[in-house]
């Protein structure tokens, strides 16, 4: 099964948060037959930064 997602990972610990996620997706992927399409945005400071 194909799932679309957004990731935003936003300022602080958001990075490395995001980036564990992601790995767990990819594991659970992998486990039971998933993809996932990852598309990323940005929020918080950066994303008002490079507006």
């Amino acid at each position: 099964m194909q799932f679309n997602l957004v990731v935003l990972p936003g300022d602080g610990v958001g990075p490395e948060v995001a980036a564990e996620a992601i790995k767990v997706l990819t594991t659970v992927g992998r486990r039971f037959g998933h993809s996932f399409d990852l598309q990323y945005g940005l929020v918080g400071g950066e994303g008002r930064i490079q507006a």
